[in-house]
């Protein structure tokens, strides 16, 4: 029974000299990993284009953390952070304004009336996701953000979710309010985290607007610092140089969309050879 104690004491000693942080990064990494390692197979194939563990780790996220993830859609990114971010954590979806959505010229009657349930309907989906001991959820949708968010959130993350409020920008203000509200959501010294489909800067800013799904990073920084943002750093882990746009391509003629006229239907092994998108991975805080 000494002998027990004893060595119970020598390891108690040797835990509290390991620095906290240490600790604490080594929970993280193994925490990510087996979140990453639990997610279905068809999720899984998309790691190889979307690194998710090394953009996460990127961004800063940890467990415990508030998290603003825009545009969540069907919840790939979602269904990582939940159970990552953990019971001490909670994940918000923001969608864009409900009155955006028209703007896009091709939502049924019926897609557009789901856009108006959009916070109750994600909110009960994303509950389901986080399970047992996974974050908690709310959402809201751009122009709404609730008083309860405003000052709440460690980081907000843009994924893919740039380009179409950078296209009505000039028919409503909806970049310019989206990033207010994410700058409002956060603490002093949160991060904002963005993924985003890239275009040289050499392009016509015509075809850089967003409208093909592809926008200048000089723009989204530009954009963001306009926002009261201050640029930290930028990370290659997701740039694919095969993905060299023309002045007519749409990012969705690549996988996994293959969005393709007919008449370029024998285009589709080259798309599948370029792969996913060429990627911006940028990181910026909001001053303290």
């Amino acid at each position: 029974m000494k002998k027990f104690l004893i060595t119970s004491i020598i390891l108690s000693l040797v835990s509290a000299t390991i620095p906290s942080q240490v600790q604490a990064h080594g929970d993280k990494e193994k925490s990510l990993s087996a979140v990453l390692q639990s997610m279905p197979e068809k999720a899984k194939m998309r790691y190889g284009a979307r690194h998710p563990q090394g953009t996460l780790e990127f961004f800063g996220i940890q467990p415990g953390m508030t998290v603003l993830e825009v545009l969540p859609g069907g919840g790939w990114y979602s269904k990582i952070l939940l159970p990552y971010l953990a019971k001490d954590g909670m994940l918000i979806g923001a969608d864009y304004a409900i009155d955006m959505y028209p703007k896009f010229g091709f939502f049924s009657k019926e897609k557009l009336k789901e856009t108006e349930t959009w916070v109750a309907d994600w909110t009960k989906d994303a509950q389901g996701w986080s399970g047992k001991g996974g974050a908690k959820v709310q959402a809201f949708n751009f122009g709404s953000m609730p008083e309860s968010v405003k000052g709440k959130a460690d980081a907000v993350l843009f994924i893919r979710a740039l380009h179409n409020l950078a296209k009505f920008e000039n028919d409503g203000g909806y970049l310019t309010a989206a990033l207010k509200n994410a700058y409002d959501s956060l603490k002093p010294g949160g991060i904002v985290g963005v993924v985003q489909h890239m275009i040289p800067e050499s392009a016509d800013d015509k075809g850089a607007n967003g409208s093909r799904g592809y926008v200048k990073k000089s723009f989204i920084i530009s954009a963001l610092e306009k926002a009261g943002f201050k640029f930290v750093a930028s990370s290659d882990i997701n740039l694919n140089p095969k993905d060299q746009p023309s002045s007519t391509d749409i990012v969705w003629r690549l996988p996994p969309t293959y969005f393709i006229p007919k008449k370029d239907a024998d285009k589709k092994d080259g798309y599948t050879a370029i792969g996913e998108s060429n990627r911006m991975t940028l990181k910026f805080v909001k001053p303290k």
